[in-house]
């Protein structure tokens, strides 16, 4: 399966990118980052942010492949094609997709649900999909880079 057969089962749409575009999701990635490691938040909170941070990471890597998710299944397909995109390992995926999964409960269900440690996790991860993410441009879209370092 590729990214193609994804947009052939209705999974993707074509999305043309820009090196604006791509710049302005590092910048609410590098936000995310931020934010989630502010201690006053609860852990809920926290762990949200980080999440967010690691979607729009899926966010750019398919919009600099040429894709955005369709409505159905969103987070689940955005997360699924880091596979495709940065090449991200199952194991992580899978990861990842747990915590898609522990903030849907945290921010719809119950309250409290979420350990510091797991908000942890989440920002660690978050920030490793950054870095991968980053690399991968240079060497994949170089073009799509922002042109200032200050920007992402």
């Amino acid at each position: 399966m590729s990214l193609k057969d994804w947009a052939r089962n209705a999974w993707l749409t074509e999305h043309e990118t820009s090196r604006e575009e791509i710049a302005d999701l590092l910048n609410v990635i590098d936000r995310d980052l931020r934010d989630c490691h502010i201690p006053e938040l609860s852990a809920d909170w926290r762990l949200g942010i980080a999440y967010n941070a690691a979607m729009q990471v899926a966010v750019a890597a398919l919009a600099a492949d040429g894709y955005r998710t369709t409505r159905e299944s969103h987070h689940h397909r955005a997360i699924h094609s880091l596979e495709f995109t940065i090449g991200l390992d199952s194991a992580t995926i899978g990861q990842l997709d747990a915590f898609r999964k522990k903030r849907n409960v945290s921010d719809y269900e119950r309250a409290g649900s979420t350990s510091d440690k797991e908000a942890q996790e989440v920002a660690s991860l978050a920030a490793h999909l950054r870095e991968k993410l980053t690399k991968w441009l240079g060497e994949h879209h170089p073009h799509l880079v922002p042109e200032d370092p200050a920007s992402n």
